[in-house]
């Protein structure tokens, strides 16, 4: 499935690409759907005609090209946002690949995993574990692992309160690894449907209401995963002093002109708190969520889709209202 010059997906016949060397060719058995595939599809993240999409990648390895050490081929792997990072670059060597100005995401720059077979450089893949299945590993490549950066982001203290806004694919699983991180943190979560907010209550929330209520007690950190504006400027009234909002999302949606001039500075940003983003992945972000999984620790909740239907797994995104992640089974 390929992005047209329209901005839709369309099925197309291309030959099985051949891996360069340092590269292996990953048969695609699952692909998790994300929101950044709508941001490709309208526009707000340039991806050129024809860019296969899909970054959260699972499959085995059926071909390998020169330089790639021997035992690879057979093996069960998974492929994420992150593509290639130089490892030389000053971001690199301060661990920081998902700075990296030579940064390349698989979906977007490079053809990714909504299609049978896509090519990737086998230093950025990751062998899973038998204990995961193709369908719980695929959400765990971008929604987990970019849920294991914002956790990071956010510097929480084992037992201050901590927020979410949004209750998606990402949004559960920051939940699931909020509880095994910090098991005396109660987490309040912000969520528009009301499936979602009774979602969020039967994985370990301690309280879940709409964006326009107010928490019971000021939250140390929020991790906002959704595709709008509207929450993080109200999500900027629920911290505490010295609080910490953590924006996890590559774009969002078109600004509300009337929701930002709400921004207050005494209201939302005084008393030292901190606004900042979550940009890309690193491998390591990756490595820790799968080992969290495959550990039997985190487990994501799917709703599974064939391939030929990725365009009404996007549709179901965007609309919302559903549990947990959406995976494209190839």
């Amino acid at each position: 499935m390929a992005i047209d010059g329209s901005g839709t997906l369309q099925p197309v016949d291309r030959p099985l690409p051949s891996p360069e060397p340092g590269q292996v060719r990953i048969r695609v058995r699952a692909c998790a759907v994300c929101h950044t595939e709508l941001d490709e599809l309208e526009g707000r993240l340039p991806a050129p005609a024809g860019r296969i999409p899909g970054h959260q990648v699972v499959g085995v390895i059926d071909a390998a090209g020169d330089a790639v050490p021997a035992g690879w081929v057979g093996k069960r792997v998974g492929l994420g946002w992150i593509f290639h990072a130089c490892g030389n670059c000053d971001a690199c060597r301060r661990g920081l690949e998902n700075l990296c100005p030579f940064f390349l995401s698989t979906g977007c720059d490079v053809d990714g995993g909504y299609a049978e077979a896509v090519v990737a450089p086998v230093d950025f893949v990751h062998v899973l574990a038998e204990s995961l299945t193709d369908v719980q590993a695929a959400p765990l490549l971008c929604a987990g692992a970019i849920g294991c950066r914002a956790l990071d982001r956010a510097q929480l203290v084992d037992g201050e309160p901590l927020g979410l806004t949004g209750f998606g694919a990402s949004g559960h699983l920051v939940l699931s690894l909020a509880r095994l991180r910090y098991p005396r943190s109660p987490v309040f979560v912000f969520a528009r449907g009301a499936s979602e907010r009774e979602f969020a209550l039967e994985r370990g929330a301690a309280w879940a209401g709409t964006a326009d209520e107010t928490a019971p007690q000021p939250l140390a950190a929020i991790i906002d995963t959704t595709p709008v504006w509207t929450p993080v400027v109200r999500a900027l009234a629920q911290l505490a002093p010295g609080g910490r909002l953590v924006v996890n999302a590559i774009r969002k949606e078109s600004v509300d002109q009337k929701v930002l001039l709400e921004l207050d500075y005494a209201h939302h940003l005084w008393s030292e708190k901190t606004l900042t983003s979550v940009a890309n992945v690193t491998r390591a972000d990756i490595r820790a969520c799968l080992d969290a999984a495959a550990q039997g620790r985190l487990q994501a909740e799917v709703t599974t889709y064939p391939l030929k239907d990725a365009g009404i797994a996007l549709a179901d995104l965007k609309r919302g209202g559903s549990r947990g992640a959406k995976v494209l089974l190839i």
